[in-house]
């Protein structure tokens, strides 16, 4: 119940409370990501010369095992059998490269052990299998 000397105040948002709820997940979501980033190694302040090269990157080489058993190399279809030679193409003088297969789980083990021996038969060439984390 009003009484008769109040006057009438139009209604208001007060939006300064929204505004520090908005900082705070913004906050909130920066210092996260900075967590997120993957460190190589102690922070140094690195020399200067005209001839270095951007990180070394290791090759890539990836064969992916279809659900119908199908083989690929870096997503162009090959075989088995030719696989050995094309990974060793790729693979060249490179210690560093590393061959990752993807293989679908409804393949057979037989189908990806047959990959991986052609994969050890490259000599330099490192072998990981690509996995989904649970």
């Amino acid at each position: 119940m009003r009484l008769p000397d109040e006057p009438d105040i139009p209604p208001q948002i007060n939006i300064v409370p929204m505004i520090d709820v908005i900082f705070a997940i913004l906050t909130f979501f920066i210092m996260s990501t900075l967590f997120l980033t993957r460190q190589e190694g102690l922070p140094v302040n690195l020399p200067r010369a005209s001839t270095s090269q951007q990180s070394q990157v290791p090759t890539r080489i990836t064969i992916t095992v279809d659900s119908q058993a199908q083989v690929s190399l870096n997503k162009k279809p090959t075989t088995i059998d030719a696989l050995t030679e094309q990974v060793r193409g790729l693979v060249g003088a490179n210690p560093e490269a590393v061959v990752v297969i993807n293989a679908d789980q409804g393949v057979g083990h037989g189908k990806v052990v047959a990959v991986m021996d052609k994969v050890r038969q490259v000599k330099g060439a490192r072998l990981a299998i690509a996995t989904q984390k649970q």
